[in-house]
């Protein structure tokens, strides 16, 4: 069925493009006060409406609200520990593996907050499992790993993991909270 509406989403894309290409021409033809630059940037418009409209279509199609689950990471440390990869689990199933570049740590710690899984999930009882890796103190591999029990309804649902270094154990804290 998933792949039906893709398909679908796909094949509105051309048509919605096909559709635009032949009403610039007939726009061009008609229009001969406006020059072609204007009409490009015009029709450049356009194109970039109707994309991100059907982006958001095929976004509800594929994760609708009822069953869109989204997993987030923000950071706030530096001092204990220098975050290298994080594995996430649903229900025991790899959903996600993340190495991170220097560009992504850089983001990270300016306060961006990556999301690390969109998917859907059935109605009902849940667990996420968060495996961070990394350097921590003294230059050792650091492990952590923390489990979520979650409770997902008819909405959608949103979990944040939150990486923060504790300063009294000298070490860093990992958190899971509910949006």
């Amino acid at each position: 069925m998933r792949n039906y509406w893709v398909g679908m989403v796909k094949a509105l894309k051309t048509l919605v493009v096909c559709g635009l290409v032949f009403s610039c021409t007939s726009i061009m033809a008609a229009e001969d006060e406006q020059t072609t630059a204007a009409k490009l940037e015009s029709l450049k418009k356009e194109v970039l409406s109707v994309n991100r409209d059907l982006f958001i279509l095929e976004e509800d199609l594929l994760f609708p609200a009822s069953t869109q689950v989204a997993v987030y990471l923000s950071v706030d440390i530096g001092h204990f520990f220098a975050l290298d990869n994080v594995k996430l689990k649903i229900d025991d199933k790899d959903v996600t593996h993340y190495l991170y570049t220097q560009n992504d740590i850089n983001a990270l710690h300016r306060g961006a907050i990556q999301k690390l899984y969109l998917g859907n999930l059935s109605t009902g009882k849940h667990e996420v499992v968060a495996i961070v890796i990394g350097m921590g103190p003294h230059n050792r591999e650091y492990r952590r790993a923390i489990a979520f029990n979650f409770e997902k309804g008819s909405e959608a649902k949103a979990l944040e993991i939150q990486l923060r270094d504790d300063t009294t154990k000298q070490q860093p804290s990992l958190s899971i909270v509910e949006w």
